[in-house]
Parts: C-alpha cells; sequence; structure tokens
C-alpha cells in the first residue's frame, strides 16, 4: 500500500446491524445472570457462554464487567432509546410540559412505574456490586445524584407555577419526590410486601400529590 494512504475501514448496515444484535445478546444475558446471581459471582466468561459469543467480543464492546453492568443499567432505565439521557427521553420532558402540577405527578408516578418494572432488579444487583467494585461503587453515587437532580427539575417545573404546598421549599420538596421514587421503596412494597405494579402507582400518585401539592388522596 502507498505511503499515506489509509487502509479502507469496511463498514455496511448488515455488519452494524449484527454488532448491534449481538450487543442486545450480551445485554440480555448479563441481565439475566446478573438478577439471577448477583455482580460478584457473575463473570464476564459466564456472560459470554450465556450470549454465545467470546469473551473478547465482550471485552472489545464493553471493556469491562463494571462497564457492562452500566449498559445493562442504561438500557433498563432508558428504555429502546438507551444512548439518550433521562433528561432528555420524551416521557420525562412530558412531565416538564405538562401545565397541570397534579398531572405532572400522575404522569411523573406513572413512568416510575414503568421504569421500575425494567430497574427494580438490576438496582439491587448495582448496590450490592458497590460493595465489592469501585467503578460499580462510582455507578451508583452517580445514579443516586442524577436522579436526585431529575426529581428536582420536576419539582422546580411545580414550583415556577406556585404550587407547591404552603410552607414546603423546593430543597425538601425534591428529597421527598427523590425518595418516593426511590427504587428501593419499590422493592420495599412490590418486591417485599408484593403490592402490584398498578397498586403502587396509585400510591405514588396520592403520596406525592398529598405530600407536594397538599391535595388529600383522590
Amino acid at each position: 500500500m502507498p505511503d499515506g494512504v489509509k487502509a479502507r475501514t469496511y463498514d455496511s448496515p448488515r455488519r452494524r446491524e449484527q454488532a448491534a444484535a449481538t450487543r442486545e445478546l450480551i445485554l440480555d444475558a448479563a441481565k439475566q445472570l446478573f438478577e439471577e446471581r448477583g455482580y460478584a459471582a457473575t463473570s464476564v466468561g459466564t456472560v459470554a457462554t450465556e450470549a454465545g459469543v467470546a469473551p473478547r467480543t465482550i471485552y472489545l464492546a464493553f471493556e469491562s464487567k463494571a462497564n457492562l453492568l452500566r449498559a445493562v443499567w442504561h438500557r433498563a432505565l432508558r428504555g429502546e432509546r438507551d444512548d439518550v439521557p433521562v433528561p432528555d427521553q420524551p416521557w420525562y420532558q412530558a412531565v416538564l410540559a405538562d401545565p397541570d402540577p397534579a398531572r405532572q405527578l400522575e404522569l411523573g408516578a406513572h413512568n416510575a412505574t414503568a421504569v421500575k418494572r425494567r430497574v427494580g432488579r438490576i438496582f439491587a444487583v448495582i448496590r450490592g456490586g458497590a460493595l465489592v467494585d469501585p467503578e460499580v461503587a462510582a455507578l451508583w453515587e452517580r445514579i443516586q445524584t442524577e436522579f436526585h437532580a431529575n426529581q428536582g427539575v420536576v419539582v422546580e417545573s411545580i414550583a415556577a407555577k406556585g404550587a407547591l404546598r404552603e410552607g414546603l421549599d423546593a430543597a425538601t420538596a425534591t428529597d421527598l419526590l427523590w425518595t418516593f421514587n426511590h427504587p428501593a421503596v419499590w422493592g420495599l412494597l412490590v418486591g417485599e410486601r408484593g403490592w402490584s405494579p398498578e397498586r403502587y402507582e396509585a400510591w405514588l400518585v396520592d403520596a406525592t400529590r398529598e405530600q407536594l401539592l397538599g391535595r388529600p388522596p383522590s
């Protein structure tokens, strides 16, 4: 090859589709194994075997087991558009755009329930993994920080309408909304006490409206 001429990188829609399909197989296998065995007991080799790929394929795509867990989390949290951060997701933007504070909390509760159906078990995996892996511990801290910040934006939208309960400041309201929406509460009520997702969602609507807006449960 003449000097200064770069090798042509072969690419095609079909190759990209195959790579995307392989990534989904890996993420499906990782999610299943992480949820069944926990983070520490799940190896990259085991995930590779379950997905039908070589371990090297996983390392090339994700670099580490912690990054693999992060990718599983993002897909579970964000849904099909796992490359789009939560603040840019249409379902989150719909909450901010609604002019009715009570409706905002209703939409938020609906979104929260849908998300927790996807993330409930993997959330517990990350919490456990944070105890044994510094990278997962950093992921855990980032999840908590971003989750609190996202709730804060919703509260700011409600406060701007003058709708917060009398005597309730935005910082406290954010802490309350963060607590009610926290996956740990879902784990207690749905996971431990056997509530249905529908019952959880109805409770979340009533609790957030009463505590943030001062409106009695419907």
